[in-house]
């Protein structure tokens, strides 16, 4: 490990030690966590992931309008209390159509058992996060754009039918939601079994992007997979059996401005 490195990894190994506390989430520093970390039910918390798009603070607003106990109810009571709700590029259609989809979901299988049967092949999470993908899309039989952006599309595969580094997008509210279900300290939750938390891949946002960048973690200009997956490659220089623990950091450091 070059000196250079090795300062990266000590300026960010004491972000996590810092910031690895239940007060690093809270209404004064808004995460979607927050909304998360009250439930132990698999199919909240991914509805808690897909919806983290857009602004920290208006995100942990919607998931705190949600009624979750829906995924329990009658698609009419889905229907009449979910006719009002939409979230900028989600209409109240769209948001009906998740919570009936996983309320169909929930009774046929876990989310947990779907991505480890696609992901132990060969320790793949790009194939588990793909299997995910598709039983959503294969359940609900619903077409919109609202829709399609919040779930994503599958992977874009190449002609072998191996998933592409260049050219799909990095998956980043997938990857945090594994980061919660799979990692088990103060922030994340650790509910799922089954999976290596060295294999995750860094939920890449803007904010990591660019930090990643500055730090000299990445060199590439293309926000994409292929550069979540070689930020990623080095952090498990620093920490080879958990390299995704430096994940809320490098956000934190990008969205409060450290560097």
């Amino acid at each position: 490990m070059t000196q250079k490195d090795k300062q990266i990894k000590t300026l960010l190994d004491i972000e996590v030690e810092n910031r690895n506390k239940n007060h690093e989430i809270s209404y004064d520093k808004p995460d979607p966590l927050l909304v998360a970390r009250r439930y132990t039910d698999e199919f909240v918390i991914l509805l808690c992931a897909l919806f983290a798009y857009g602004n920290a603070k208006l995100i942990v607003k919607f998931l705190d309008s949600l009624d979750f106990s829906l995924l329990e109810k009658s698609d009419e009571i889905i229907d009449k209390e979910l006719n009002n709700h939409y979230y900028r590029f989600q209409n109240a259609q769209d948001i009906k159509t998740v919570f009936k989809t996983f309320k169909r979901l929930k009774n046929e299988d876990s989310l947990n058992s779907i991505f480890v049967n696609a992901y132990k092949k060969e320790n793949n999470i790009l194939e588990g996060i793909d299997a995910l993908i598709q039983k959503i899309h294969n359940t609900a039989n619903h077409k919109s754009q609202g829709f399609t952006f919040l779930i994503s599309s599958p992977f874009k595969r190449d002609k072998q039918g191996l998933i592409k580094e260049n050219g799909n997008a990095p998956y980043k509210r997938w990857n945090m939601f594994l980061r919660w279900m799979v990692r088990d300290d103060n922030l994340d939750l650790g509910l799922w079994s089954g999976i290596n938390k060295k294999d995750l891949i860094l939920p890449l946002d803007t904010h990591t992007f660019k930090v990643s960048q500055k730090l000299g973690l990445l060199d590439r200009q293309s926000y994409d997979l292929k550069s979540a997956l070689l930020i990623t490659e080095k952090l498990r220089e620093f920490d080879e059996f958990d390299p995704i623990k430096y994940d809320f950091s490098l956000y934190r450091i990008g969205q409060e401005k450290i560097l």
